[in-house]
């Protein structure tokens, strides 16, 4: 399998009475060290568990969300030839990112640790602004079957979540796949940050999992005024978009979709 998002295992697969041996695509889950470069030598800076590919727009994504770097402050970045799960950070400034980041090892499901209380987000981040008009309910509705579309890992495997940009027209800009939701938006916005999109004022961030804190948290600080999940959200997420005049749409499937914050920006008539 040359996919590096997945890996091939063995399993047992019941098949009637039977146990049968067969092998199973498995979504792949390894450590990324960022490290940063010192004159005396490397100094790691974060340890994130992920699915591997797109490691710099994650590495982007997480600094940005940390606030350790700026649109017009972008760091050179590389992997180690011999050591593939370390990325090593080359900044003007490396002082400024160790002083600045709080050191821990984050799980693929936990992407809140070490981000800051709600309180440093709500003195961080600017009301969203949404520029592209008002939001079609029957666009938004056909938004997670075309990420879906875009997540050849998760259908092999069903075990990734996705990531996606989309314009209010509903055209897709960029997606990602990580077995972390967090990491897939991070990527997401390390994308961003390389094409020079942020702010995300005319942007929808649509992910395939549930919204919780991280995922409004992320989307805020690139500068987006909608996030649409397909799951549930969780109350302090509900409570953050209200906060901050963000629209937050979850449980979209099946032709409909809860409103939980910012339901002002949705076309006239169906607030």
């Amino acid at each position: 399998m040359n996919d590096p998002l997945l890996t091939r295992l063995p399993v047992l697969r019941l098949r009637g009475d039977a146990l049968e041996p067969a092998d199973d695509p498995v979504a792949v889950e390894e450590p990324l060290d960022l490290r940063v470069q010192l004159e005396s030598g490397d100094e790691s800076l974060n340890v994130t568990m992920r699915t591997p590919g797109a490691d710099r727009q994650l590495a982007l994504g997480w600094l940005y969300a940390e606030g350790l770097l700026t649109p017009n402050d972008l760091p050179d970045m590389s992997s180690l030839p011999d050591a593939p799960n370390v990325l090593l950070i080359r900044s003007s400034d490396p002082q400024r990112l160790l002083s600045g980041a709080r050191r821990h090892v984050t799980s693929s499901a936990c992407g809140v640790c070490g981000s800051g209380s709600v309180e440093r987000l709500l003195l961080r981040v600017a009301a969203p602004v949404w520029t592209a008009g008002p939001l079609s309910p029957a666009r938004l509705l056909a938004l997670p079957d075309r990420l879906r579309a875009a997540q050849p890992a998760f259908r092999a495997s069903g075990g990734l979540h996705a990531a996606g940009l989309f314009t209010a027209q509903g055209e897709l800009r960029a997606a990602y796949e990580d077995v972390g939701r967090h990491n897939a938006v991070d990527k997401l916005v390390g994308h961003a940050l390389q094409a020079g999109w942020l702010p995300l004022h005319d942007r929808i961030v649509v992910t395939s999992s549930r919204a919780g804190f991280e995922i409004v948290q992320k989307a805020a600080l690139a500068g987006a005024a909608v996030v649409l999940t397909v799951g549930a959200p969780s109350s302090l997420a509900v409570e953050t978009a209200a906060g901050l005049g963000l629209t937050l749409i979850g449980f979209v499937r099946e032709g409909r979709m809860n409103v939980y914050a910012g339901a002002e920006r949705l076309q006239a008539g169906v607030q």
